[in-house]
C-alpha cells in the first residue's frame, strides 16, 4: 500500500500551511520503524493518540514537536498505511568513546568527568551543541592557563552499530608570559615603586610556582585597586586610572600591560567634624578618629575612622549603625575638610548564635569560644572575641560571621558563624646536618582536633645517633566548662651522646609520666600546674668527666644510679597577643615555667625558664621580632643539679650556626660539652617576603642575629662568654607542608664550639 508522508515535521519546523491535507482518522494499529537502541514504550508516551482513537493533523505536529524534544532522533517522519499510523524514526548516535591528544595541562580523567557533568558522555547520545559548548568551554580554560595560542580540533568519527566516536587533538602551545608592564603619567613616584604593588610581574626565578607573570583579569583588578590605594593614602583625592590596555602578540606568547594614570593633586585635612545623632560623647568619637586635621589625607585612616566609630556603637548593641563620611573639597588651598554622620540606628540584641560548616567538629567545641552570648546585646567587640578565639583553635581555614536581622522583627539579629574545615592531622619529619651528629632525624604524628572533639594527642618519635625518644601526650583543653584544661604524658627517651664530640659521654634511659592541668585567668593569660614521675637509669664511662663520675659514685650519694626517681612538680604562667600563630606581625608571647623536685624523690634541684617574644610591624610586608629566654637551675638539700637536666645552647632554637649544646663549658680532659645551671639566649629576627612573590605570605625569609651561652655553677656570669652568629632563614608552606631552611654563620666563636651551618625542617599535613 502507498505510504502517505503527513505534513507534522513541516509543521513543527516551520509553521507553515500543509503542502496537503489529510483527514482524521480512526487508529487501528500504530507501528514504529527505525529504532535500535530506544524503546518503543517511549515513542508512544510521546504519541497524543491511541489505537481506536481519531488522529488528526494537529495530533501530528504535537508528537513530532514531543518526540525530537527527546533529543534522541535525528528525524522524525508520521506515515500512513491506509488506517495504520506509522512513525519512522532516525536516531542520533551514541557516543563510543571520547579522546583526548597532546592534554598536558589537565587530567584527562578530570576533563571527562568535567564532560559527564554537562551531559556529554560516553553511552549517551551525541549532541553535536554540546559538543561545541564543550569546545569552548576546554579552550575557555586554556585561556585561564595563559595559553592562549592552543587550537583545539575535535573529530566525530562514525562507528559501527550508529555510534560515534570523539576525539579532541590540542596543540596547547606555549604559555604566554607578560613581557612588560607600563605605567604612563606618574610624575610624583618611580613606575618601579608602583610596580612593585603589583601581584602580576615580568618572569623572574619565582614565577614558574606563583604564575604570576600569566595575565589574569582578576589579578590585575586587585592590582588596579592596590595602585588605586597607594595614592589615596597618600592624599592623591583626584587620583584616577584613565585606561588600561591589554595587547598580545601576534603569535600569542607575550602580554603586554600598559596603564595611563592621571595623579592630581595633594590633599590636606583641614577639618574632621561629627554630626548626626551622636548617642556618646563627641570627644568619645575625636578620641576615635584616626584621621587628623593638619594631616595628609588618607584614604586607610578615614575608612579606620569610620570603621571604629562603627565598632564602637557595636559595643553598646547597635549592630546596624551606618558611619559615612562627607568630603569638602578645596581644591585651590588644596585642602579637605569631613562630616562624618552618625547614625546609630536601633539598639539590638542576639537571639540566636548559629554554628555551621563544621562537618568534624562538634559545635560545643566552637561555641565554649563564644564570649557573645544569645539573649545578650549584640556586642561588636564580644563577636569579633570569638571569631578571634575560633580561629585560634587551628582547626579551620577561615572563620566568617555575619550578623542578618531576624525577620519581622527590628531589634533582633542572628550570629551565623560558618567555619571551613582543615586538616587537623599533623605529620612532621625533621632533619638536619652536622660535623657530630651527621644525619638527625625526628618525626611525629599527631591529631589536635580527636575525632571533631577539640582534644589533642600526639606520639614523637626522635632518632639520631645519640638519642631515642618516644612520647605520647593528650590535652583536654575544656575538662570542665570554665576552661579548666587536663592533660597527661607518657615517654621513654635513651640518651648516649658518646659518639657525640659536642658532649661530654653518658647514657640515660628514662621511663615517666605526668599529669598536667591549667587554667585561663584572662583572655590572654593561663596558669598551668603539673606533677610527674620519672625513673632513669644513668651509666657512665671511664672517659666520662670527673663530675658525672662522682655523681654516681655510692660513695659519694645516697642513691643508685641504676635506678634514680624523681617527682617534679612544676608550674607556668603564659600570655600569648601574638596576632597570627603561624604568620605572627605584632603582639608578644610571655611564659614563665619553673619546675622543682618534691620527696620522696632521691632528686633535689629546681629549674626556673622565662621567655619573652615581641613581633613589631614596620610597614605593610615586614616585622621585626625580639626574644628573650633565660634559664636558671639550682640544687638543695646538699644536692648538685643532675648533670643530665643542665641547661644547653646551640643550634636550631637558640643560636644558630652551632651545633646543637656546644657552647657553654668544657670537660677540661676530653673538651665535651658539660652544660651548665644557667643559659641566657637572645634572638633579633628581622623577617620580610621573598623578593619575587609580591603579597604571597607563604614564603617568608629572615635575616637573624643570635647570641647565647651557658654557665657552669660558681662560674662568674660574663658578657665576653656569649657566643654570636647570624644568617639568613627561609620558610614556605609548601603544598607538602612547611619548610624551613636555616642558613648560620658564628661571628664569635671559642674553641672547641661545634658548627652546624645548614638546618632544615621539612613537615606534612594529612
Amino acid at each position: 500500500m502507498k505510504h502517505k508522508l503527513l505534513p507534522g515535521l513541516l509543521l513543527a519546523l516551520f509553521a507553515a500551511a500543509p503542502v496537503f491535507a489529510f483527514e482524521p482518522f480512526v487508529v487501528k494499529d500504530i507501528r514504529v520503524e527505525g529504532i535500535q537502541r530506544t524503546e518503543a514504550g517511549t515513542v508512544f508516551n510521546y504519541l497524543p493518540v491511541r489505537v481506536g482513537e481519531t488522529f488528526t493533523e494537529a495530533q501530528a505536529a504535537d508528537a513530532i514537536r514531543g518526540l525530537f524534544a527527546t533529543g534522541f532522533f535525528r528525524d522524525v517522519r508520521i506515515e500512513t498505511e491506509g488506517d495504520v499510523l506509522v512513525v519512522v524514526v532516525q536516531e542520533r548516535p551514541a557516543i563510543a568513546q571520547i579522546d583526548f591528544v597532546g592534554v598536558k595541562e589537565f587530567d584527562q580523567e578530570a576533563l571527562k568527568k568535567g564532560l559527564r557533568e554537562v551531559g556529554l558522555a560516553e553511552s549517551r547520545i551525541f549532541d553535536r551543541a554540546l559538543l561545541e559548548r564543550a569546545e569552548q568551554e576546554l579552550k575557555r580554560q586554556y585561556l585561564s592557563r595563559g595559553k592562549y595560542a592552543a587550537v583545539i580540533e575535535t573529530t566525530v568519527t562514525p562507528l559501527e552499530r550508529n555510534r560515534v566516536g570523539i576525539n579532541f587533538k590540542v596543540d596547547e602551545g606555549d604559555v604566554a608570559k607578560i613581557r612588560q608592564i607600563n605605567i604612563i603619567g606618574n610624575k610624583t613616584f618611580k613606575e618601579s615603586e608602583l610596580l612593585d604593588l603589583f601581584q602580576l610581574t615580568t618572569p623572574g626565578w619565582l614565577t614558574w610556582y606563583t604564575k604570576n607573570d600569566q595575565y589574569s583579569r582578576q589579578k590585575l583588578s586587585a592590582d588596579l585597586e592596590n595602585l588605586r590605594s597607594f595614592y589615596l593614602n597618600r592624599g592623591y583625592l583626584d587620583f584616577n586610572i584613565d585606561s588600561t590596555q591589554v595587547s598580545i602578540t601576534p603569535d600569542k606568547k607575550d602580554i603586554y600591560i600598559s596603564l595611563s594614570i592621571t595623579e592630581g593633586e595633594r590633599y590636606t585635612v583641614s577639618a574632621v567634624r561629627f554630626a548626626g545623632d551622636l548617642v556618646l560623647p563627641e570627644e568619645e568619637y575625636r578620641k576615635l578618629a584616626a584621621i587628623k586635621p593638619g594631616e595628609i589625607f588618607s584614604r586607610e585612616k578615614l575608612t579606620e575612622t569610620t570603621k571604629a566609630v562603627s565598632d564602637r556603637l557595636g559595643n553598646e548593641g547597635y549592630a546596624f549603625a551606618n558611619v559615612n563620611a562627607a568630603p569638602e573639597l578645596d581644591k585651590e588651598k588644596r585642602e579637605v575638610a569631613f562630616t562624618i554622620f552618625v547614625d546609630p540606628g536601633r539598639r539590638v540584641y542576639v537571639r540566636r548564635i548559629n554554628v555551621g560548616g563544621n562537618t568534624k567538629t562538634r559545635d560545643e567545641v566552637i561555641r565554649r569560644e563564644m564570649r557573645q552570648m544569645e539573649g545578650a546585646w549584640y556586642d561588636a567587640e564580644k563577636i569579633n572575641r570569638s571569631r578571634t578565639r575560633v580561629d585560634r583553635l587551628g582547626y579551620f581555614e577561615d572563620v566568617a560571621v555575619e550578623t542578618p536581622a531576624v525577620p519581622a522583627t527590628t531589634d533582633q539579629v542572628d550570629v551565623n558563624f560558618n567555619v571551613k574545615e582543615r586538616p587537623t592531622g599533623n605529620l612532621s619529619i625533621g632533619a638536619g646536618f652536622s660535623s657530630s651528629e651527621n644525619l638527625v632525624l625526628s618525626a611525629s604524628i599527631a591529631q589536635q582536633n580527636l575525632f571533631g572533639s577539640g582534644n589533642a594527642l600526639t606520639l614523637a618519635l626522635n632518632t639520631s645517633e645519640s638519642s631515642r625518644t618516644y612520647a605520647l601526650s593528650f590535652t583536654n583543653p575544656y575538662y570542665t566548662p570554665d576552661g579548666l584544661s587536663l592533660g597527661w604524658d607518657a615517654y621513654h627517651r635513651t640518651y648516649d651522646p658518646s659518639e657525640s664530640l659536642s658532649v661530654a659521654p653518658y647514657k640515660t634511659v628514662s621511663t615517666g609520666a605526668g599529669l598536667r592541668i591549667g587554667y585561663p585567668i584572662g583572655e590572654e593569660d593561663s596558669i598551668n600546674f603539673g606533677l610527674s614521675a620519672d625513673q632513669t637509669k644513668i651509666t657512665t664511662f671511664p672517659e666520662s668527666p670527673q663530675q658525672y663520675l662522682d655523681f654516681c659514685d655510692p660513695n659519694k650519694d645516697d642513691f643508685d644510679c641504676d635506678s634514680v626517681t624523681s617527682l617534679v612538680a612544676s608550674a607556668g604562667w603564659a600570655r600569648d597577643t601574638r596576632d597570627s600563630v603561624i604568620y605572627p606581625r605584632k603582639g608578644n608571647y610571655q611564659r614563665v615555667f619553673g619546675e622543682l623536685s618534691i620527696p620522696p624523690g632521691a632528686l633535689r634541684y629546681g629549674k626556673l625558664n622565662y621567655q619573652y617574644q615581641h613581633w613589631f610591624p614596620i610597614g605593610r610586608d615586614f616585622a621585626l621580632m625580639l626574644n628573650t629566654d633565660l634559664g636558671y637551675a639550682k640544687g638543695f638539700g646538699g644536692k648538685p643539679v643532675p648533670f643530665y637536666k643542665n641547661f644547653y645552647a646551640g643550634g636550631i632554637g637558640s643560636v644558630r650556626g652551632f651545633d646543637q649544646s656546644s657552647i657553654g663549658p668544657k670537660d677540661p680532659i676530653t673538651d665535651d660539652a658539660l652544660g651548665g645551671n644557667r643559659r641566657v639566649i637572645g634572638n633579633a629576627e628581622f623577617f620580610f617576603p621573598l623578593p619575587g612573590t609580591g603579597m604571597d605570605r607563604s614564603f617568608r625569609m629572615s635575616a637573624f642575629f643570635d647570641a647565647g651561652t651557658v654557665w657552669a655553677e660558681g662560674d662568674k656570669a660574663k658578657l665576653s662568654d656569649l657566643r654570636y652568629s647570624t644568617g639568613l632563614s627561609f620558610a614556605w608552606g609548601s603544598p607538602i607542608g612547611p619548610l624551613k631552611f636555616s642558613l648560620g654563620f658564628p661571628i664569635r666563636k671559642e674553641e672547641g664550639d661545634e658548627l652546624q651551618k645548614f638546618q632544615f625542617q621539612l613537615g606534612s599535613v594529612f
